[in-house]
């Protein structure tokens, strides 16, 4: 390859795939588009998983997938597009990790992976095939990795904090059967 690397071109491939994923499910949540139920459906879904209020929840994943995706796709602000796009698949793996690992069994697996993929790319940064490389990483400084990551990964952990709360209150007052039919 010429100017560029192997190196830039893989980042460029998983970039793309990731935000590209990320972004989609983004839509599906704010807009409703590629079958999504859009914020009314998504946030009705969202309040029965225990994130409250429904809607403003779905906004906030919404904007974390679509904007996140969108911007890791492009190379840029990765720092922020990554740790964004991780803190909102951290929120979707909290809610199916009672189903096991593996996604066939409604498990955190797809999640996981979206999210390691997205908090990878904010630590590696874009490669020379992208938007912040052009504009002189402007928005991908250094020290923007560790606070972008940080700072996410505090406000994740008190809305799914708050949301095991809730899922714990919700099931107080329910008693497992004695014996099963």
């Amino acid at each position: 390859m010429s100017c560029y690397d192997r190196r830039d071109l893989g980042l460029l491939l998983l970039r793309l795939g990731t935000g590209g994923v990320l972004a989609a499910h983004g839509a599906q949540k704010l807009f409703g588009w590629f079958g999504g139920h859009g914020l009314e459906g998504t946030g009705r879904f969202m309040e029965s998983v225990g994130y409250a209020p429904g809607k403003a929840s779905a906004t906030a994943a919404g904007l974390a997938e679509a904007g996140g995706g969108t911007l890791l796709a492009l190379g840029l602000a990765t720092p922020a597009a990554g740790a964004a796009a991780a803190g909102a698949m951290a929120g979707a793996a909290a809610v199916h990790l009672p189903n096991g690992f593996f996604a066939q069994e409604g498990g955190y697996e797809y999640a996981a992976s979206l999210g390691l993929a997205a908090a990878g790319l904010a630590v590696t940064g874009p490669g020379r095939l992208s938007l912040d490389h052009a504009l002189g990483h402007l928005f991908d400084r250094g020290w923007m990795v560790p606070a972008a990551l940080g700072v996410t990964a505090a406000a994740t952990a008190v809305v799914i904090g708050a949301r095991t709360r809730r899922v714990r209150a919700r099931r107080e007052g329910e008693q497992e059967p004695l014996f099963e039919e």
